[in-house]
């Protein structure tokens, strides 16, 4: 227990002092570079705040990964794609923030960006149906010579990591960060679960490295929440949600959790945004266009209060989380259809309930 606690409370620990004592200076530095989201300004139908607040919340927890991340864990060529490629992601956040970005442009740069750890070794090879059997992605596979050494390409395995990566990048931006808090925490609690089950191959010593990242990401996340909640004085934005749909991505692709794990814990945002998707898609809008529509807005809507939605999601991820622990993967595909039908339910009777009030 003394090699446990070293080895994961202690990078947790630091990675949270440094988000939480730098973001103070990140909320300075977004003001000056006009990083600020103001309600009179930027008119847009999913804005709910009513003063303005800096963008950018995404700098200080990258930093605060990047630096625990060289403290804790050895600079192999995986932490060294992963961190690469999230202080591109966080460039890229950094300039939505300040510019607003057409959301085809970003998207087109989440696709090349999620190449980078792919490039760097990070792959799937295999994954377990849910209905029985394993599907093996190592094949076919494009083999060449690069400065003399044979290099391949796994082209399925590649092309279902990057879609992956993209997918859960823009899941998290949004379905996850609605309200004050929600993202921050929903981030942390998921990062953790799978730090714990990751535990239980803790035998294993490639799992260590993997149980430290995820530690240090929910670090960071958790010690941007006091300043994230209610009333909040910095929000994560874009910079700060893709990140974290980024690096919980591919903890899933490392971890023996893989993607079922995450998409039970994640369930209440990746499904409301899926069904938001496809609700504007069938209403002749753009899917990736922002409106009222999300279960938090409809939670708002019904005179919840932002603290309430935020401990709703962080408590539903909570549960889920610990249920995944326990399910293997055909429950965990039941699970997820179970969680589907009843979010649509809520969904539809939170829109009742709205149409008959108005």
């Amino acid at each position: 227990m003394p090699y446990l606690s070293s080895t994961t409370l202690f990078p947790f620990i630091v990675a949270t002092v440094i988000s939480f004592l730098l973001t103070p200076i990140a909320i300075k530095i977004a003001n000056k570079l006009g990083m600020v989201d103001d309600p009179k300004k930027h008119h847009h139908p999913k804005v709910i705040h009513t003063y303005p607040v800096p963008r950018g919340g995404g700098m200080v927890i990258f930093f605060a990964i990047l630096v625990t991340s060289l403290l804790f864990l050895p600079l192999d060529k995986h932490l060294i794609g992963i961190l690469l490629g999230g202080l591109l992601i966080t460039i890229l956040g950094l300039i939505d923030d300040r510019f607003d970005l057409n959301p085809y442009v970003r998207l087109g740069s989440q696709f090349l960006i999620a190449g980078v750890p792919i490039a760097f070794g990070i792959g799937i090879a295999f994954i377990t149906n849910p209905l029985g059997g394993i599907l093996d992605l190592s094949f076919p596979r494009i083999t060449f010579q690069l400065f003399g050494d044979t290099k391949s390409i796994w082209l399925l395995s590649d092309l279902f990591a990057i879609i992956w990566i993209v997918f859960m990048m823009n899941m998290l931006n949004m379905g996850a960060k609605g309200v004050d808090g929600q993202l921050p925490g929903v981030v942390g609690i998921a990062a953790l679960v799978i730090a714990a089950l990751s535990l239980r191959f803790s035998a294993d010593i490639t799992q260590w490295p993997i149980i430290i990242l995820a530690t240090v990401t929910a670090g960071a996340y958790l010690g941007f929440l006091p300043w994230n909640f209610y009333p909040q004085k910095i929000m994560p934005s874009y910079s700060g949600s893709t990140l974290a749909g980024y690096i919980l991505a591919i903890l899933a692709i490392l971890s023996t959790a893989k993607v079922g794990t995450l998409f039970v814990a994640l369930g209440i945002p990746l499904i409301d945004t899926g069904y938001t998707i496809v609700r504007r898609i069938l209403s002749g809008k753009s899917p990736v266009w922002g409106d009222k529509g999300h279960l938090h807005h409809r939670l708002l809507a019904i005179g919840w209060g932002k603290r309430r939605v935020a401990v709703f999601y962080w408590l539903v991820t909570a549960v889920l989380g610990i249920l995944a622990l326990y399910l293997n993967t055909s429950q965990k595909f039941y699970t997820i259809i179970g969680v589907a039908i009843a979010l649509g339910g809520l969904i539809l009777w939170l829109t009742y309930r709205s149409r008959v009030k108005d």
